[in-house]
């Protein structure tokens, strides 16, 4: 492999993929290498494969105006092509809303499906492959400098460098700013649960695929899976290599449904005074749920959890239990390991949730822990473009730089706008 290149990008996200193809739209000769550290192309294309294309979902509104991101937002859409799923009966769900301070976002909306996440990935990357770019899985990179990267057998060096590691390279992250001496802050991390239920106890997803309500203190829901959906666990790996789990959800568009929904109930938590680290907080909420748990997360019935006892394994059993669980955790007590504080918020906007569709506190729903997002570092950028050093560009949902796969495109196409 050629140890110098025009332009290397770590991670095949969206993120990275945007700014690929950005780059040849301007230099069609341009010799490009794309990094991962994982033996398949990642980021959110490959988890379930939603796109939003409403601001502000998934953009920052530090670093995005509403006009500009809609810009980028309509360059997306003419590259992608998703299909945008129809929506219906808003206005009832709104109406009820509006008694209780809840906003419901009203987002036009693709859904491929992991499967469907997985074929565009393909063709995405063959097509980059066609251009002459030089895609590399399986290679970790172990460190980098204002004018090359270490990988374990060799150093490559570089014109421009872009780092797109995704929420999942968010330590990876860290380490490449202080590494280049870039200031940082990361003090901001979601914290919550997965909820699964029947699709009867949560209707709203025949009329609106993934909904996605703010309720006070923070709280609102993310990334709704139905027809056929599962929960997953995530693998996440601390500083000192003790790992932990956290759950997400997945859908399925080309197989039988199966009758159930999964989405996120998360708290925003910002860390100020004193300004501590949401990575090393998230780190030590995943340990302690972990050491619950045996080391898998932990699931709690909402029968069990309003009648303050802890879900043992008959409890997923049973005339009202009528659902096996997609995910195989320890059945507990969620109270022993979340904090109280965020347990009271998501509670309470669970119950106000279920004013608005009744039926989601249905005694079988499962509430699953620990979920947590990270994308909160902020680097201190030095332009518009997100480069942070003379020949260095941060991009993506590691950065801070966006929330999802339609924003990180759009961070990809911008940073590359700042280089030509």
């Amino acid at each position: 492999m050629n140890k110098h290149w025009e332009y290397l990008i770590i991670g095949t996200g969206p993120a990275g993929l945007g700014a690929a193809f950005e780059i040849l739209s301007r230099d069609k000769n341009s010799k490009i290498l794309m990094l991962d550290r994982e033996k398949f192309s990642t980021g959110g294309l490959r988890n379930d494969c939603k796109m939003n294309f409403t601001y502000p979902v998934g953009f920052p509104q530090e670093y995005w105006e509403r006009e500009q991101a809609t810009h980028y937002l309509n360059r997306v859409e003419n590259m992608l092509k998703p299909p945008i799923k129809a929506k219906q009966n808003l206005d009832v769900y709104q109406n009820r809303c509006a008694s209780l301070n809840v906003e419901l976002l009203d987002i036009r909306q693709a859904h491929l499906g992991t499967d469907g996440g997985l074929e565009l990935i393909k063709e995405l990357t063959a097509q980059l492959q066609e251009m002459g770019v030089t895609i590399e899985l399986g290679r970790e990179v172990l460190e980098v400098t204002e004018n090359s990267l270490r990988l374990e057998e060799e150093e490559l060096t570089f014109d421009k460098l872009i780092i797109a590691p995704g929420r999942k390279g968010f330590r990876f992250l860290q380490s490449a700013m202080k590494n280049l001496d870039i200031p940082f802050i990361d003090n901001i991390v979601d914290v919550g649960i997965r909820v699964e239920t029947e699709e009867q106890h949560y209707p709203i997803v025949r009329d609106y695929y993934d909904p996605k309500f703010h309720f006070q203190e923070k709280v609102r829901t993310f990334c709704t899976n139905s027809g056929c959906a599962h929960v997953v666990r995530e693998k996440y790996t601390c500083r000192h290599g003790n790992p932990y789990y956290s759950v997400n959800g997945h859908a399925y568009s080309k197989k039988e449904p199966n009758g159930l929904v999964n989405f996120a109930m998360l708290k925003t938590v910002r860390l100020t005074e004193p300004l501590a680290s949401g990575q090393d907080f998230a780190e030590m909420l995943g340990q302690q749920a972990a050491l619950l748990g045996g080391g898998k997360p932990i699931m709690q019935r909402v029968g069990d959890f309003r009648l303050g006892r802890r879900s043992k394994a008959h409890s997923f059993t049973g005339d009202l239990y009528s659902f096996k669980p997609t995910l195989a955790c320890t059945p507990g007590d969620i109270s022993l390991v979340m904090p109280a504080k965020i347990l009271r918020a998501i509670w309470k906007s669970m119950k106000e949730l279920d004013t608005i569709i009744p039926g989601i506190l249905h005694p079988s729903t499962i509430m699953y822990y620990p979920e947590i997002k990270l994308y909160a570092n902020k680097p201190q950028f030095a332009d518009d473009h997100f480069r942070v050093k003379e020949n260095v560009w941060m991009i993506g949902d590691g950065a801070g730089t966006s929330r999802g796969i339609t924003a990180a495109w759009a961070s990809g196409i911008r940073a590359v706008e700042g280089m030509f």
